[in-house]
């Protein structure tokens, strides 16, 4: 009885912390936002002092460190008997709280699409904080086994995600231009679109990315339920940012940019010009959602690939460093792309 006790107390404060870091993560940005914003003029180009370097440079870490902690909760250890429905409930709220960043951005998306005149974050912090405290509601009961998923749909996610993996190489290397100049990413770009902007590609590759979110939720459904390494963990959660990245994306590229706006879906509209993603109150929210979007897609399908390696018999240690070297390629990646979405030019 004890152990229950406790185990309900760890997983419902596990629950808040995720509630919590969620709920102030617009004011993260919020306060980034103020700190690089000079109180004496509006011109961005106005030097900042040292302390306000360092104050920004803070804020930004607390805003990346949270789907970090969210992630670490996920990961915690599970009691060794079987799991309860509150155990299991805090962790898929964890991975929820994950896609923090990437679900403001859609948020924010949508409610300017609906003419909203409450500011997002009215909205944002105290859904975050209902939530919790529905989470939280969570019983001590053994929780209840999900049928597995079938090896077809395990096979089937893994050839999709190939496919798609074309197009995510692409984009991500068109990106990488973006360090010489907006003029050659331009340039990669017309050349990608007339492949996968013509008239039988693109809805394919829709239906593919539609595929992938769809069936890797069901995946991500019953693993969830389950005691898994910390590494089966990561590419589960890295999995739930893409999905609703993926949909978040479509819905800014096809609806929002194409549709509602009639706008082209160009460089200027990825990096947030002419204000940019650092000065700008709402684009600010863009940079967290874009870095981790690379990153996680590409560790992601190192997570997939030390699974393969496994599976054909590769050292446990061996297939580690592999994906360890992944992460480094996948953060460094990430961080080229942003650096030259934030201005930085390399030529």
């Amino acid at each position: 009885m004890n152990s229950n006790k406790k185990s309900s107390l760890d997983t419902g404060t596990a629950v808040w912390i995720s509630a919590t870091t969620a709920a102030i993560y617009p004011w993260i940005l919020d306060a980034f936002h103020w700190s690089v914003t000079p109180s004496t003029s509006a011109d961005p180009a106005v030097q900042l002092s040292t302390a306000a370097i360092l104050l920004a440079s803070l804020l930004l870490i607390a805003a990346f460190a949270v789907p970090l902690i969210n992630l670490l909760i996920a990961s915690l250890p599970v009691p060794s008997t079987a799991l309860t429905n509150v155990n299991v409930r805090a962790r898929r709220f964890a991975l929820l709280a994950v896609t923090a960043p990437t679900v403001y951005v859609f948020f924010g998306v949508l409610s300017y699409m609906a003419g909203s005149k409450v500011p997002d974050t009215w909205i944002w912090t105290p859904a975050w904080l209902l939530f919790g405290f529905v989470a939280s509601r969570g019983t001590t009961a053994v929780a209840p086994k999900h049928a597995r998923t079938s090896a077809r749909l395990r096979v089937a996610h893994g050839i999709s995600g190939s496919l798609a993996t074309l197009y995510v190489f692409f984009h991500l290397f068109n990106h990488l231009f973006g360090l010489v100049s907006p003029e050659s990413h331009a340039a990669v770009m017309d050349i990608g679109r007339t492949v996968y902007r013509a008239k039988f590609i693109e809805p394919l590759l829709v239906a593919i990315m539609l595929f992938q979110v769809f069936s890797g939720l069901r995946l991500v459904w019953t693993w969830s339920d389950t005691s898994i390494d910390r590494y089966r963990m990561f590419q589960i959660a890295s999995g739930v940012y893409m999905s609703v990245f993926i949909l978040g994306h479509m819905n800014s590229v096809f609806f929002y940019a194409r549709t509602w706006m009639n706008i082209p879906t160009d460089w200027a509209f990825a990096a947030g010009l002419p204000t940019g993603l650092i000065h700008d109150v709402w684009n600010i929210r863009l940079l967290p959602h874009y870095a981790l979007g690379v990153f996680f897609v590409l560790t992601h399908l190192f997570s997939g690939l030390r699974v393969v390696m496994l599976a054909h018999g590769v050292n446990v240690s061996t297939a580690n460093r592999v994906w360890w070297s992944g992460a480094l390629l996948s953060l460094l990646i990430s961080t080229s792309i942003m650096c030259g979405m934030t201005g930085l030019r390399v030529v």
